[in-house]
């Protein structure tokens, strides 16, 4: 039987990690993979997580396993940080083995419920999002997102694009901190995105990875209760691995706004989901952020740490955008202070990110991404001063 297998594409990020590794220059740069870093390159443990677990394990009794969707806790807490009050009985959710799995799940549910829907994904997006969509064998288009000449958002092509949407059609929407461009709608764009998605009566499916990394944590939820209070049915993928720091923990959630009528269905059939690709999800990572949610103290001091992370992305960029700017003599990488989150797209060639690569040791995707948590403020000259010799 297993000789019938053929070989599968590397991911090439786990390819770059790979390389990264082997390479035995000692100023390296690393910019690839997507997980954030302090000055010293180290991912940390955050404080109220560090806290949390030293409760945790001095009042734990049981390892016991826990609910299919999760603990209700866990849940109610994560609907609460995410959409605010006032979902309790149009919110049905279950616990997922990290972001990744909430997506998974949540395109499962839309192939049980509607399998001929097709799913409209920005272009570009995360590469798991068609990946996964692939193969399920579900139905896929792209919608227009990124500009490359001005590295912000083609809004005339989102829209333009979205008024295609058929009726009962799935829409990804990055609820904020665009992976992998960094540009996001503003205000204005997002109400004439959900006006015109509710007048196509799509199901709106946000992919909420990034709370916290952009403009703060309420201010990047505004997008997504904007879409909440504006559609009968959404679907919200979100993590906690990036604002909590708890990557190898595997925590997310799934949530499915309904009727107060369809909840119970609809949580039974996200039960059932659950049960088919892993029965319990993971609890340790959950546990701890429904404490740290739950625990006046711990909130606080999670919410400052998590903000000391944001501001400190932000002066990257804009220490990046500013020496860039010296480097090249023009205004062409001004974009970078302006994007937010972990990411920007440089608008490299790929023959440049290959050359940045083997003469200067700085990695990043082929497509010119870089992970902005992966500077410190005495890589960022060099990075401008090897990006202004490769870009000419």
């Amino acid at each position: 039987m297993l000789e019938t297998l053929n070989p599968q594409p590397q991911d090439k990020i786990l390819q770059l990690i790979a390389m990264f590794r082997e390479d035995p220059r000692t100023d390296k740069i690393d910019l690839g993979v997507g997980v954030y870093k302090d000055a010293t390159g180290l991912t940390p443990v955050m404080r109220a997580v560090k806290a949390a677990e030293k409760q945790l394990w001095e009042t734990e009794k049981t390892k016991t396993y826990t609910g299919l969707a999760g603990e209700p806790a866990y849940n109610s807490a994560m609907v609460g940080m995410i959409l605010g009050a006032g979902y309790a009985d149009r919110a049905a959710s279950v616990a997922t083995p990290g972001g990744t799995g909430a997506i998974r799940q949540a395109l499962e549910l839309i192939k049980m419920a509607s399998p001929q829907a097709t799913v409209w994904i920005s272009a570009p997006t995360w590469p798991n999002h068609p990946s996964i969509i692939k193969y399920l064998g579900m139905k896929m288009a792209e919608y227009r997102y990124f500009d490359a000449e001005t590295r912000g958002v083609d809004f005339a092509g989102v829209l333009d694009d979205l008024a295609k949407v058929a009726e009962g059609d799935v829409v990804l929407l990055h609820g904020c901190c665009h992976n992998p461009t960094g540009a996001n709608l503003n205000a204005e764009q997002w109400a004439q995105v959900v006006d015109l998605l509710v007048a196509r009566k799509a199901i709106p499916l946000v992919d909420l990875a990034y709370q916290g990394f952009g403009d703060g944590l309420e201010e990047d939820a505004a997008a997504t209760r904007l879409v909440a209070a504006k559609f009968p049915e959404v679907l919200i993928a979100a993590s906690c691995s990036k604002n909590f720091g708890i990557y190898r923990e595997r925590t997310g959630i799934l949530i499915a706004l309904t009727s107060a009528d369809r909840k119970a269905v609809v949580q039974g059939n996200l039960n059932f989901l659950n049960r088919q690709n892993y029965s319990f999800p993971p609890d340790h990572g959950a546990r701890l952020v429904t404490m740290i949610l739950e625990d006046a103290a711990l909130c606080a001091d999670w919410k400052a740490e998590l903000e000391e992370v944001r501001l400190n992305m932000l002066s990257l960029r804009k220490q990046l955008a500013d020496e860039l700017r010296k480097a090249t003599n023009s205004d062409r990488f001004d974009f970078v202070a302006d994007h937010r989150g972990m990411f920007s797209r440089l608008g490299l060639t790929e023959a440049q990110v290959n050359i940045l690569r083997e003469e200067h040791g700085i990695y990043m995707v082929g497509d010119s991404r870089i992970n902005i948590a992966g500077l410190n403020s005495k890589t960022v000259p060099v990075l401008a001063a090897a990006i202004a010799k490769v870009a000419g």
